[in-house]
Order: structure tokens, then C-alpha cells, then sequence
């Protein structure tokens, strides 16, 4: 791990966030003239126990949230195949978020527990279990998810409260301040006709705080804005912090990154600053496919078409070719951070300002997202020779398109779960595909080639500029130049591929009209960019047939400073690093060699992992 040397953030109000009540969120900003030493800290802040309706449905009857903690803490696990797993490098933190919706009934019911035995679902999917009956549990529960089957009464309180008390108090055993971070949360699993408005909601505080309610379950309702009312009243109520992470936005069809509200009333500035404030971050890589842009709305940039899950929402229904345009650009992470900058003109405040991470959704507690260490999503997913031809739980999308990805990397003061939290808030975090690349981002006005290439680049990062995740103004102070710049600084991951290339994404909005465009500022070899501003790719070394590459091209590290050539003061924008691998065998590709199979046409033989970095927002000073 790296940690930068003591440094002085600037204090810049625009970085900020506020509450409904207008109180400022201290996490958003280094406390001024405080040295902002971070270090690196990897984690999985989206994998679910047997406690998770759907997990256990699908076949995850052993692996707990205790074995979910014991897997990323680096110890060995067994999985459902029998196969021992277990990480080369543990992880510092995780997040069980097992889903609010019916939280441990499935297993409550096989253990025949007596609560729910008082209420008219527990009664009856009692006797469906005991039949052997999971497929009409499991279209019930599709049903009660999706809003289009009565509820009539739910669970006994006492049992969710029990429930919830479990899984309080298995964060808190796991949880080791300075070694390890176990989170308490959830996932409140919304999805409307089918489109997915899932959120992880995570905590800050301990058993104490968190044990004071239970689970907002998507049975309550499926508003994301009753949602961060029940955020609200717990903040209120208790005096901590939580926070709700979108994710898989590429299910949605357009509906988490919406210009409406899901009432159809457009977007105003509360609206707009509860989103912000709840929502500091987005997991835009994951088990289900990648959600940084797509070829459709990036048609410019070669690298937009990387793991699409593009055909259907969540619950599987095909995207027409008439939905595609308003899908996309309402429900990829780029084309929404370009969207918010509208926002940010019109009514002065941001609702899509958000930070970008990765995380896996394993179902099986199992964090991995190396493409060599794949342990699929579901139970029917573990590595078995079945898996290439299978399909996910059985009945929905073939096993070989999920994705190996992805993990979260944050910039932190220490591995707790405030500081950790703190950085999430603050944005101070990125995504990988899977590999632990260590990127550094930071903007600022007068960094020049030596700060880049300076043994102490964090330091001067943070004394000169900026890191990621924060806004830059024309109103900071020592401008010396017309336009922003960057220092950006990557390293492969001490166990992985060589790295091919840094870009720097930009996005702008001119007029209403928001434009972006991909610039190459770091690379490996002796290229040199075309008049396009593109570069030749490197040559791939894998050999799909030992599912084996060689890291003889590429570099281990990668370092840029680069100034905005069309930069226009008067335009919002933002800017986020994106950094590229060399090519390296899919996992689809470990597994023929593995099992003697034929390779999947249907997928890549090979991938490009990469890292996303958080944004930097320019923000122009009033007029």
C-alpha cells in the first residue's frame, strides 16, 4: 500500500454537501490546514449470505455473513462445489448487504422458526417448503418485489428485528479497527416493472446507532426518495450518518439516472441536493456487467463497449431499439455525470455528482473479481464445468456473460469505518474491473511536469490541487494559468497485467448541450498518437489456448500531467481517469482450459481490465 506524505488541503466550499436542514457533511472536506494522509484501502461493499432471500433460493444453504467476513479477511473457505477458496491478498473492508426484503425467512422457515408461523406468508410458504416448492416462493417473491402482488401482512416485527440484530452483531464481532472494517447495512431492493433502482445502504456507526431500526425494505416502498426519508429520520434520530449506493444503473432502462422523478415531476434543486447527499457514490462494475458508458453514447471511444449487459433490464424484459437511446443515456455512469452538469447549470445544484467504485454482488459470500479466481454470483455460478453452458439461478442469463468484477479502492486516513466512510462521502475513491491498480488523481491550476515525476506526487497533489472526488473553481486561490491541470499517476497491480495506457475522460455541458471527449495522456511503448488523437494498440500476448499471457509489453507504472487544451471557463465540467491493462484471458477463457472445453463464442476470449477513477468537477465562479 502507498501513503501520501503530509500535505494541506485548500478548503473549497464547493466540495461540500448539505442536508435537508442545510447542516454541512463533514465528511466532505479535509479539515483545513490538516495533513490529508490517505492510504490505500480495498474492499467489497456488495455480497450477500444465506440470509438473502435469493441466495438461499438459489442454493447458498451454508456460507454465512461470518463466512462472507472470514473469506475477505484472507482465510480459507469452502465453498458449495467443496473446492477450498481463498484470496492471495485479503481484503481491508466488506459490506454484507444481505436484502431487506424478507431477510432470513428462508432459512427461518426451514429451521420451522415459530414467528413465522403467526403470519399468512410465513404459513404458507412454510408448506410450499416442506412440499419442495421453491420456484412458487421464488415467483411470489418476484411478485412482491415488484409491486405487482398484494403484501397483506409482513413479517412479525420482533422476527425482523431479530434478524437485523444477527447481522449487527456479526459486523461487529468481525470488525477490528486499523485491520479490518465490517460494515453494517443492507440492500433495499427496488425494481419497478422490472427496471432495477437497487441501492446498498451503508452505515457509519456501530450496533448502537444501527440497531435503533431496521432494514427499509422496498416492500415499504419502492421510491428512492422514501428511502432517503427513512436515511433522514435515522440521522435525526439516532445523530449518525448513512449513506444509499446505487448500483447495476445498467439494468434500469433508463430509470436510475432519470430527468424525472419517479412521480413524473421534474427534477428541482431539493431534489437534487437530498440526491447528492444521500448518494455520494455509484458501483459502476460489478457481476452483472459494466456501467461506465456504452458504445451507443460513446460511439468515439474504441474502449466504450467492455462488458455491456445491454439487452434487458433486471427482470429480463428486452430493451427495444426504440428504448435504447433513452435507456443508455439514463443509465450509464458517464452519460449521467454529463447529465448532472446540466443540472448543475439550470438549478445550481448537482444530483448526479457522484463518486464511481466497484464492488462484486456475489451471492455466494465469496468477494472474488479476478478473472482467474472466479467464483461466479450464484451457488450455479461456482466453478464447475457446467458454468459455460448453465445458466445464472437456473432460468435467467447464462452464466458466461457475468462479468469478473469488481472491488472498490479508497483513499483513506486510516481502515475504520468512519474514516472509510468519510472518503466515500468525500468521493475520494475509484473502481477496478478486479485487478488492485493503484491510481492517484488530482487537479489543480499551476501542477507542472515536475509534480507529476516528484517522489512525494501525493503531497503535492493534495498542497497544489485537489484529489479526486472534489470540485475545482476559478475562485481558488494562487491561478496562475487560464486552464486546469492534472497529475494523474497509475501502478499495475503487483500481481497482475502490465499496464497499456491512462486517459482522461472529460465531460461538458455547453448550452444545455453536453459533449465529452477521451484524451490520451500516459502510455506504454514507443506509439505515437494519430492525427484522431488515438493510439495503435499494443500487441496481445495471451494464449487462449493455456488461458496464459506475458507481461512483456505494457508498463508497471504510468505517471501524466496533462492541462485541458479546449478548456472553456464559463462551461461545467468534469474529469475522470480511466486506466487500461494490457489484454489478459477472460475468465470464460481460465475455465475451457480448466475443464478441457470448447472456448464461449458468444463472449471475448480475452478483456481489458481497467480502473475508473472519481470525478473532478469544474465548477465556473458566479458571474
Amino acid at each position: 500500500m502507498l501513503t501520501a506524505c503530509g500535505a494541506t488541503i485548500e478548503e473549497h466550499p464547493a466540495n461540500g454537501a448539505v442536508s435537508a436542514n442545510g447542516e454541512q457533511k463533514t465528511g466532505i472536506l479535509s479539515p483545513a490546514g490538516k495533513a490529508a494522509n490517505t492510504q490505500l484501502y480495498w474492499g467489497d461493499l456488495h455480497v450477500h449470505s444465506m440470509t438473502s432471500f435469493d441466495s438461499y433460493s438459489f442454493g447458498n444453504k451454508t456460507l454465512t455473513a461470518a463466512d462472507a467476513f472470514r473469506f475477505a479477511r484472507g482465510e480459507a473457505v469452502t465453498a458449495h462445489t467443496g473446492e477450498v477458496a481463498r484470496l492471495s491478498r485479503p481484503l481491508d473492508f466488506l459490506l454484507v448487504s444481505d436484502h431487506a426484503e424478507f431477510m432470513g425467512m428462508l432459512e427461518g422457515l426451514q429451521n420451522e422458526h415459530p414467528m413465522l408461523q403467526t403470519n399468512p406468508i410465513g404459513r404458507r410458504w412454510s408448506s410450499l417448503v416442506k412440499a419442495g416448492d421453491m420456484q412458487t416462493i421464488t415467483n411470489e417473491f418476484v411478485e412482491y418485489v415488484a409491486g405487482t402482488r398484494p403484501l397483506g401482512d409482513y413479517l412479525p416485527k420482533q422476527f425482523q428485528q431479530d434478524v437485523w440484530n444477527s447481522a449487527i452483531e456479526t459486523a461487529e464481532r468481525f470488525n477490528e479497527p486499523g485491520e479490518f472494517t465490517a460494515f453494517i447495512g443492507y440492500e433495499w431492493t427496488a425494481m419497478i416493472k422490472g427496471r432495477n433502482l437497487h441501492r446498498n445502504v451503508l452505515f457509519r456507526d456501530g450496533a448502537e446507532k444501527a440497531a435503533q431500526q431496521t432494514p427499509f425494505s422496498a416492500l415499504s416502498s419502492n421510491n428512492p426518495e422514501q428511502l432517503w426519508n427513512h436515511l433522514s429520520d435515522y440521522e435525526e434520530q439516532t445523530g449518525g450518518r448513512v449513506m444509499a449506493i446505487p448500483h447495476n444503473s445498467n439494468l434500469s432502462a433508463g430509470m436510475m439516472f432519470d430527468e424525472k422523478t419517479l412521480r413524473g415531476s421534474p427534477l428541482d434543486a431539493a431534489y437534487a441536493q437530498r440526491r447528492a447527499y444521500f448518494e455520494p457514490v455509484v458501483e459502476v462494475t460489478q457481476v452483472k456487467g459494466d456501467s461506465e458508458t456504452h458504445p451507443l453514447i460513446s460511439p468515439n471511444d474504441e474502449f466504450s463497449d467492455f462488458e455491456n449487459w445491454d439487452k434487458t433490464d433486471i427482470g429480463m424484459n428486452q430493451i427495444t431499439d426504440a428504448e435504447k437511446d433513452f435507456a443508455y443515456r439514463h443509465s450509464y455512469a458517464r452519460p449521467a455525470l454529463g447529465l448532472g452538469l446540466r443540472f448543475a447549470a439550470t438549478l445550481g445544484q448537482n444530483p448526479y455528482q457522484f463518486g464511481m467504485l466497484g464492488s462484486t454482488d456475489s451471492h455466494t459470500a465469496l468477494a472474488t473479481a479476478d478473472d482467474d479466481n472466479f467464483f461466479g454470483k450464484f451457488v450455479g455460478s461456482e466453478p464447475t464445468p457446467e458454468r459455460l453452458t448453465n445458466k445464472m439461478g437456473g432460468a435467467m442469463w447464462h452464466n458466461r456473460t457475468l462479468s469478473a468484477s469488481g472491488y472498490a479502492a479508497v483513499w483513506a486516513t486510516e481502515n475504520s469505518r468512519a474514516a472509510l466512510f468519510d472518503a466515500l462521502e468525500r468521493r475520494e475513491v475509484y473502481a477496478t474491473t478486479g485487478p488492485r491498480i493503484t491510481v492517484r488523481f488530482f487537479a489543480g491550476w499551476d501542477f507542472t511536469q515536475d509534480d507529476a515525476h516528484a517522489t512525494g506526487l501525493a503531497e503535492r497533489g493534495y498542497s497544489k490541487g485537489v484529489p479526486m472526488g472534489s470540485v475545482l473553481s476559478t475562485a481558488d486561490r494562487n491561478r496562475k494559468h487560464s486552464s486546469p491541470s492534472f497529475i494523474v499517476s497509475a501502478l499495475k497491480d503487483p500481481e497482475g497485467a502490465n499496464l497499456d495506457r491512462v486517459q482522461i475522460v472529460k465531460s461538458w455541458e455547453d448550452d444545455g448541450e453536453i459533449h465529452e471527449r477521451v484524451y490520451e495522456v500516459a502510455w506504454a511503448g514507443e506509439r505515437t498518437l494519430n492525427a484522431s488523437g488515438t493510439l495503435p494498440p499494443l500487441p496481445s500476448t495471451v494464449d487462449v489456448q493455456t488461458a496464459s499471457y506475458a507481461n512483456t509489453n505494457g508498463a508497471s507504472a504510468l505517471t501524466a500531467h496533462w492541462r485541458d487544451p479546449d478548456f472553456d471557463s464559463k462551461q461545467h465540467a468534469l474529469y475522470y481517469a480511466r486506466v487500461l491493462e494490457i489484454l489478459t484471458p477472460r475468465w470464460t477463457t481460465y475455465d475451457a482450459v480448466r475443464f478441457e472445453q470448447a472456448l464461449p463464442q458468444d463472449v471475448p476470449a480475452e478483456i481489458q481490465a481497467r480502473a475508473y477513477t472519481s470525478p473532478i468537477w469544474f465548477q465556473p465562479s458566479a458571474s
